[in-house]
C-alpha cells in the first residue's frame, strides 16, 4: 500500500504524527507538504493528493487542515475520489467498510495527535465490505460521471 499525505499550515503537527505512524507500520508514503507555518491555500495541497489517488499513483491519501472540511471538499471534486472527513474511529471504520473511502481528511483543530493516529490506523486496516455497499458506491460513481460530462 502506498499513501500520499499532505496538509496545509493548520495540519502540520498532525501530519508529522501520521508520518511517524506510517513509518512504524512500514507503509510506503509520499509527503506532499506543506512545510511552512504561514498561511497557504488548502486546495493547493488537497488537489495533488487527490490526483495521485485518482490516477493510481497512490492507493490512498490523507489530508489534514484546521477542520478537515476544506480539504475534503476540494479532494471530492476529483473524479474517483471518495474523501471522508473523520474525527472518530467509528466513522473511520464505517467509511472504509461501507463507502470504500480512498482519501481521509482530518482537522488538527478538532482532534489531537493520539486520536488522529488511532483514526488512521483503523482506516488503513479496515477493508471494504463490498456486497450491498458496492452497489451504493457504484451509484455514487455513476452520479459523478453524469455530472462530470455536463
Amino acid at each position: 500500500m502506498k499513501i500520499v499525505i499532505s496538509s496545509d499550515h493548520g495540519g502540520i503537527n498532525i501530519r508529522k504524527e501520521i508520518i511517524s505512524l506510517l513509518e512504524e507500520m512500514n507503509i510506503e508514503y509520499e509527503d506532499m507538504g506543506c512545510s511552512c507555518g504561514t498561511s497557504v491555500d488548502y486546495p493547493d495541497y488537497a488537489l495533488p493528493v487527490a490526483e495521485k489517488v485518482s490516477n493510481g499513483e497512490a492507493d490512498r491519501g490523507i489530508l489534514i487542515c484546521g477542520t478537515g472540511i476544506g480539504m475534503s471538499i476540494a479532494a471530492n471534486k476529483v473524479e474517483g475520489i471518495r474523501c471522508a472527513l473523520v474525527h472518530d474511529t467509528f466513522s473511520a471504520r464505517a467509511t472504509r467498510e461501507h463507502n470504500d473511502s480512498n482519501v481521509l481528511a482530518m482537522g488538527e483543530r478538532v482532534i489531537g495527535p493520539g486520536l488522529a493516529r488511532d483514526i488512521v490506523k483503523v482506516w488503513l486496516e479496515t477493508p471494504f465490505e463490498g456486497g450491498r455497499h458496492k452497489v451504493r458506491v457504484d451509484k455514487i460513481s455513476n452520479i459523478e460521471k453524469e455530472y462530470s460530462s455536463n
